[in-house]
């Protein structure tokens, strides 16, 4: 049967990202972006409350697909789906949309007065820290799509290895208590490849979690019997962490890694077992979000850059410009989307289902 509160939960994650990209261009922990105003702690507050758990739990969740995957397709099947569901996208946002971004980037930060397409090769040639958020090359949000390709890659082999093996994870043995302290195995990870602040080793662990121990059904009914309590525990923890940001003006070093690592896997644990419980479900809302969270995700970061220079610069009351950022980007997402899932090409070149 399918799992539909993993659905439900993931495009529920995506449609996150407008408001969460939104409050970026007011954060106030010094941060730039591609079109940048000055900071609102209301907004910021909104970033450190989401940002610990909604990326993480993403790669979860996508290792856990991958582990109901591959009960259905060879390796090989596998492999050619990756490439036509997240390498063709990529390469494909990273052409078309992504300039998008660094054309604004380079007017508002820059003063750049060319065209679009002259724009275009400083998007080829101008060196960065690969954000991209004063122009020049960068994958932008898509960052997501590229460790996902090159995590799926990767961790193929292990699988298959795991699979062949005679000895295999005692998930019988494993209650709550035990599977609490696994943040430790990405807390590790963490300092493998990290890169502008993401890292491939942490997402790679994530991801093999997914895979390894949430993809079981005994695990889910675990978290699911315990959501209430995870849940208090991420409230808990979440409201200690805004203290950290905002309070003790505390938010870096070891012990403070520790907590972030912890407060992110509570969350995890907190929203997939409140999901399994109140989100199994699927009506016309759920399966049109689902069949669109791919496209909503390469879509959205475009448009929320595109209407937020425009709202910057043209509406001065800071309210006024938040609702329309997220209205506007939001609309065009679905626009571009309802367009672009009608013709072939574009369906092929940016991953959508029919």
């Amino acid at each position: 049967m399918r799992k539909y509160f993993l659905d439900n939960i993931r495009w529920m994650s995506i449609l996150l990202l407008i408001p969460f990209h939104t409050c970026m261009i007011y954060n106030n922990f010094g941060e730039n972006f591609y079109v940048k105003s000055d900071g609102i702690p209301l907004l910021t507050g909104f970033i450190q409350i989401t940002s610990p758990w909604f990326m993480p739990i993403l790669f979860v969740i996508a290792g856990m697909s991958s582990c109901y995957a591959l009960t259905k397709r060879s390796p090989k099947e596998y492999i050619d789906e990756r490439k036509s569901k997240l390498l063709i996208p990529l390469i494909s946002g990273i052409l078309v949309l992504v300039p998008i971004q660094t054309f604004y980037a380079e007017k508002f930060h820059n003063g750049y007065s060319g065209g679009y397409f002259h724009q275009y090769i400083l998007f080829l040639t101008k060196i960065n820290d690969l954000t991209g958020y004063t122009g020049g090359l960068t994958p932008a949000h898509l960052w997501f799509i590229l460790y996902l390709y090159v995590i799926s890659l990767i961790s193929l082999p292990i699988i298959i290895r795991y699979r062949k093996s005679n000895k295999k994870i005692p998930i019988d043995k494993f209650s709550l208590v035990k599977i609490l302290p696994m943040f430790i195995i990405f807390l590790i990870m963490k300092l493998v490849l990290d890169i502008s602040g993401k890292s491939l080793g942490e997402y790679f662990a994530l991801f093999m979690l997914g895979y390894f121990i949430l993809s079981e059904d005994r695990v889910q009914e675990k978290l699911e019997k315990n959501r209430w309590m995870l849940f208090i525990a991420l409230i808990l923890l979440t409201a200690l962490n805004l203290i950290f940001h905002n309070v003790l003006k505390c938010s870096y070093g070891t012990i403070y890694d520790i907590f972030e690592g912890f407060l992110s896997w509570i969350g995890i644990l907190a929203i997939l077992g409140m999901g399994k419980h109140y989100l199994n479900f699927t009506n016309g809302i759920t399966s049109y979000f689902t069949k669109a969270s791919f496209p909503f995700y390469v879509f959205h970061q475009s448009f929320v850059v595109l209407v937020g220079y425009y709202a910057l610069k043209n509406i001065s009351s800071i309210s006024v410009q938040v609702v329309t950022i997220i209205g506007g980007s939001f609309l065009l997402t679905i626009l571009a989307y309802e367009i672009l899932k009608r013709i072939s090409v574009t369906r092929f070149l940016f991953g959508i289902k029919k």
